[in-house]
């Protein structure tokens, strides 16, 4: 069974009642389990912080042990050289996800600090963004 960390920054815990327009009406501990089902033979573990700091450390603690990290670092993508250097340093494949298509939008959610360090991005395909991260991890 592979193990895959799906790993949320900044303002994800607000998903659900965070700008729905953009970002959707259900939150992602709805959604958690379905996605949990729809891939039986994975163990899918989640994990979502508002500092930089954890969102580092919980990638170190499971950076050279698990098969995947699905990572939407939210607007530390844009700023954060720290999380960029943390890829960099574990084995673990990690695939950055957004929900919402960032090439759309605002001109500094253009571009990403951590992507040069990722095996692969996804964006723009709402919450689905992350099973098509968690279908690329198995597939490699």
């Amino acid at each position: 069974m592979k193990k895959i960390l799906i790993v949320n920054g900044p303002n994800l815990n607000l998903l659900g009642r965070r700008e729905p327009g953009i970002y959707g009406d259900m939150s992602f501990a709805d959604y958690l389990p379905s996605l949990r089902e729809r891939f039986p033979l994975a163990e899918i573990e989640y994990f979502q912080s508002n500092v930089e700091g954890l969102l580092i450390d919980k990638m170190q603690e499971v950076g050279f042990t698990y098969d995947g990290i699905v990572l939407n670092a939210g607007a530390y993508t844009h700023t954060s050289v720290a999380l960029q250097d943390c890829i960099r340093a574990i084995i673990t494949p990690v695939v950055e996800v957004h929900i919402s298509n960032v090439h759309q939008r605002e001109e500094f959610r253009h571009k990403s600090l951590i992507s040069s360090a990722c095996c692969g991005v996804i964006c723009g395909f709402g919450l689905d963004s992350y099973r098509l991260a968690v279908e690329a991890l198995l597939a490699s």
